[in-house]
């Protein structure tokens, strides 16, 4: 097992844009836009949470390489009643891409949502029937020299 070696590679712009949503009560998501979440305001927290993901994606992801990352652009958005879209940028200016730290950011930025809200989410048996996170995926990726 290996590390893919990239030190022949000259670094270049490197972009990637990945999306996932996350299913949640009508009345979660009611209480996520009236600013009524016991834990604080759950989209705010889920950039933060998935800017440090993106940030620590080589020490998550075994094998993925040390990024320097010049920017990562959060977007969560209520889709409809049900249903919270987030998508992520990420930049660097390198020899390999970031499209594990894209995915990796979307994925903790829906989990943190989910924390925020699991105490609405629950049914009388502790359960999660209507809540799931869904379609984690890149969108694009991008490369141009510089």
């Amino acid at each position: 097992m290996t590390m893919i070696d990239i030190s022949e590679k000259t670094q270049i712009l490197r972009e990637a844009t990945a999306s996932g949503a996350i299913h949640l009560k009508p009345e979660t998501i009611k209480q996520i836009q009236e600013g009524k979440t016991v834990k604080g305001a759950p989209l705010h927290t889920a950039k933060i949470a998935a800017i440090l993901a993106a940030k620590k994606t080589s020490e998550l992801i075994p094998l993925c390489h040390p990024l320097h990352l010049t920017n990562v652009e959060v977007c969560p958005k209520v889709l409809n009643e049900t249903t919270i879209e987030v998508s992520v940028t990420v930049k660097t200016c390198a020899q390999t891409g970031v499209e594990m730290e894209a995915l990796s950011a979307v994925s903790m930025a829906l989990l943190t949502i989910w924390d925020m809200t699991k105490q609405y989410e629950k049914d009388a048996d502790g359960q999660y029937p209507s809540t799931a996170i869904q379609n984690i995926h890149v969108i694009r990726k991008y490369k141009q020299p510089v």
